[in-house]
């Protein structure tokens, strides 16, 4: 009797004990509530004449989205040198575009556009790929978008960037970029990523760097052999909506840079992704440039015909991922010169980890 009653003592200690030990340890048992899916319609042809772009879309049934990519099909020949990514960014219904009064220009957006442009040349295999990343959280149930713009590149061979800001007490989950006009040829996109407002990072002009938490603001970079004062370039960054308690969420930017393309009509890619306790993959960013982004203001790549091909959720190998994907882990960047060489160049791709702490 003496011996039961003191098992029956030291298994209520035991259990004691550990209610104990799990209150003295916080955060053990949470969970990252994050998940996104790919949607992309596929591919669309063209651009399918000179100097000119096409718009498409890709749409979430359901989540918000928390960024998305494009895909840029370029064929062969000496027309290979024209196909660019001329916008990768939100819209409140698969066509319409966020470029007027700057600021917080849309709530829980579901469409993302991928928009191409042609230089003087085309031919039958270009294609415009969109790609959407359908968010959800338990955590973070509405987004909001930040869209800023410049005038800018005026001057050809220059590098025309705008930042975008999230609201204060939001998280950035991704962004996006635009220029226009559309119908230049020579004006594109050719970097979008994630960045900082404050002045270790330039104000935006300096890139988030790899292993860095919580970037706040999204960069956009436009391009443009020539000069022509009617360009505009835009930046969308991709915000937690208001009133919502984001402390314990962590977004965790993964970098990459690597060396090229330096020769003319020569294409790069450059991939990244999130690694262990990392969290989720909800977005991503491209660049072609002139290097070391992450420590320098951006500045542009080594010639003016350079230009970037696609900036897309993808496999540890750089291929891009299909409809539906529910795993995507890995960001990939694919840039590509015109026709002339282009020292100094350099592809750089971001990936986006978000883990809600919930």
């Amino acid at each position: 009797m003496r011996s039961g009653l003191l098992r029956r003592f030291a298994t209520g200690r035991t259990v004691l004990l550990g209610a104990v030990l799990a209150l003295a340890v916080p955060g053990t048992a949470y969970a990252n509530t994050v998940s996104v899916t790919v949607k992309t319609p596929g591919a669309t042809s063209g651009p399918a004449s000179a100097n000119s772009e096409i718009s498409t879309h890709a749409d979430c049934s359901s989540g918000l989205i928390s960024g998305g990519g494009i895909n840029q099909a370029i064929g062969t020949g000496s027309s290979v040198n024209g196909n660019h990514v001329n916008g990768t960014s939100p819209s409140s219904d698969g066509t319409t575009e966020y470029t007027g009064s700057t600021g917080v220009v849309g709530t829980d957006v579901t469409h993302w556009l991928g928009i191409g442009g042609s230089g003087g040349q085309v031919n039958a295999s270009f294609s415009t790929t969109p790609y959407a990343m359908c968010f959800t959280s338990n955590l973070i149930n509405h987004t909001q978008v930040v869209m800023n713009k410049a005038n800018t590149p005026t001057a050809g061979a220059t590098a025309g960037l705008v930042t975008a800001t999230c609201p204060a007490n939001t998280r950035l989950l991704g962004g996006g970029a635009r220029t226009t006009p559309g119908n230049t040829g020579s004006l594109k996109t050719i970097a979008s990523f994630p960045t900082f407002n404050n002045s270790a990072h330039a104000f935006g002009a300096k890139a988030a760097a790899d292993g860095e938490t919580n970037p706040d603001s999204w960069s956009a970079v436009g391009w443009d052999s020539g000069a022509n004062g009617a360009n505009y370039t835009y930046a969308y960054a991709i915000c937690s909506g208001s009133g919502i308690n984001v402390s314990g969420t962590t977004v965790k930017v993964r970098h990459t840079e690597v060396s090229g393309p330096t020769t003319g009509s020569t294409g790069q890619t450059a991939t990244v992704g999130c690694g262990q306790g990392d969290g989720n993959l909800v977005s991503g960013g491209a660049a072609i440039s002139g290097g070391s982004v992450t420590t320098t203001n951006f500045t542009g790549p080594g010639s003016g015909g350079d230009h970037l091909n696609g900036s897309l959720p993808s496999t540890s190998g750089g291929a891009a991922v299909s409809d539906g994907t529910t795993t995507a882990a890995y960001w990939t960047a694919s840039a590509h010169t015109g026709g002339q060489s282009s020292p100094g160049t350099y592809t750089d791709a971001w990936a986006l980890c978000a883990n809600d702490g919930v």
